[in-house]
C-alpha cells in the first residue's frame, strides 16, 4: 500500500485529541507512564504509514474503551448510588451457595479454602486473555482483510463496555474478596486486591496481576462482570464470521475458563458472571438488530469501513 500522508485536517484533529486527552487526564486523574506511552504509540502509528493509520483507526473503539474505563476515576459510581455488599452476597449464598459440613458458603468462599496449583495456574492464564485475545482477534480480522466484520466486532465490544459501565453506576457492588477481607461495611477508597490470582503470581515468583489490580479504577464495580462478557462477544463474531473451527473452539474454551476463573479467584460471584453474559448478549442484539437498522448509523458505519479499507 503506497504511503499517503494524512490530510492537514486529519493531522490537526489527531494531535489535538492526543494533547487534550493527555492534558485532561493530567488534571483530573494524574498522568501515568502508560498514558504517555499509549498516546505516543497511537500518534506514531497514525503517521507512520497508510496501513498503520487505517489499522489504528479501526482499533479506535478499543482505545475509547480504555479511556472511558480510566475516566470512571473522575466520578466514582459510589457517589451515584449506594454500594451493595450484603445484598449481593445474600443472593449469591441463597441461589448458588454450597453447604460443606453443615456450613453454607458461596462458591468463592469454597474455592478460597479449596484450591490447587493446576487450577491456580490455569486461572491465571485464562484471566490474562480477557482483553488481549479480543484485541488480537480484531487485529487478525483487519489483517485478513475482513474490515467490516472487524469493525462490527470492535464497535459491539465498545457498546458492551458502555452498557457494563452504566451497570456499575446503576448498581455499585462489592466483589467477593471484599466481603472475605473487610466484611459488609462499605469502605470508600479501598485499594484493589489481587485475591485468588495472587497464587498465580506466587507460583511464578513475579508480579503479574498485582500491578493490574493495584491500578483498579474502582473496586465497587463487580456487577456485571465484563471479564465474562468480552470473550462471549469474540466468540459470537468468530462464529458469525465463519472463522476456522479451531479458533471458535479455542474462544469457547477461553470463555468458559474465564467464567470459572472469575468465581474461582474470588473476583466475581456467579450472579456477576451471569450479568456479564446478559450484558454481552444485550450489546450484540442492540448493535446488530438496533443500530445497524438505523439508516444514519449504517451510513456512518459504511464510511468507517471505507476509511479503514
Amino acid at each position: 500500500m503506497r504511503y499517503t500522508p494524512p490530510s492537514r485536517k486529519e493531522s490537526t484533529v489527531m494531535l489535538l485529541v492526543a494533547a487534550v486527552s493527555l492534558a485532561l487526564t493530567g488534571i483530573f486523574i494524574g498522568l501515568r507512564p502508560e498514558h504517555i506511552f499509549l498516546w505516543s504509540l497511537f500518534c506514531i502509528l497514525f503517521f507512520a504509514s497508510t496501513y498503520t493509520r487505517k489499522l489504528i483507526v479501526a482499533l479506535l473503539p478499543f482505545v475509547l474503551f480504555a479511556i472511558s474505563y480510566d475516566w470512571m476515576r473522575v466520578y466514582p459510581n459510589y457517589r451515584v448510588n449506594a454500594i451493595d455488599v450484603a445484598g449481593l452476597y445474600g443472593a449469591e449464598l441463597q441461589v448458588f451457595g454450597v453447604t460443606v459440613e453443615g456450613v453454607r458458603m458461596t462458591l468463592c468462599e469454597y474455592f478460597a479454602q479449596h484450591h490447587c496449583a493446576v487450577l491456580d495456574f490455569m486461572a491465571g492464564i485464562f484471566y490474562l486473555c480477557w482483553v488481549p485475545v479480543p484485541v488480537l482477534f480484531g487485529v487478525m480480522l483487519y489483517v485478513q482483510g475482513r474490515r467490516e466484520l472487524a469493525l462490527r466486532f470492535a464497535l459491539t465490544f465498545l457498546l458492551v463496555n458502555l452498557i457494563g459501565f452504566a451497570g456499575y453506576y446503576i448498581h455499585p457492588a462489592a466483589p467477593p474478596w471484599y466481603v472475605m477481607e473487610y466484611g459488609f461495611e462499605p469502605l470508600l477508597g479501598t485499594p484493589g486486591n489481587v485475591a485468588g490470582l495472587g497464587r498465580f503470581d506466587a507460583m511464578l515468583g513475579i508480579d503479574v496481576f498485582s500491578p493490574m489490580y493495584g491500578r483498579n479504577a474502582n473496586v465497587f464495580a463487580a456487577f456485571p462482570s465484563l471479564h465474562s462478557a468480552y470473550m462471549l462477544v469474540a466468540f459470537f463474531y468468530a462464529l458469525a464470521g465463519r472463522c476456522r473451527k479451531w479458533l471458535v473452539a479455542l474462544f469457547a474454551f477461553i470463555m468458559v475458563g474465564i467464567w470459572f476463573t472469575a468465581v474461582y479467584s474470588g473476583h466475581h460471584y456467579m450472579i456477576d458472571v451471569l450479568g456479564g453474559i446478559v450484558c454481552a448478549a444485550v450489546g450484540i442484539l442492540l448493535f446488530e438488530q438496533g443500530l445497524m437498522r438505523i439508516p444514519a448509523f449504517r451510513r456512518f458505519f459504511a464510511r468507517y469501513v471505507a476509511y479503514v479499507s
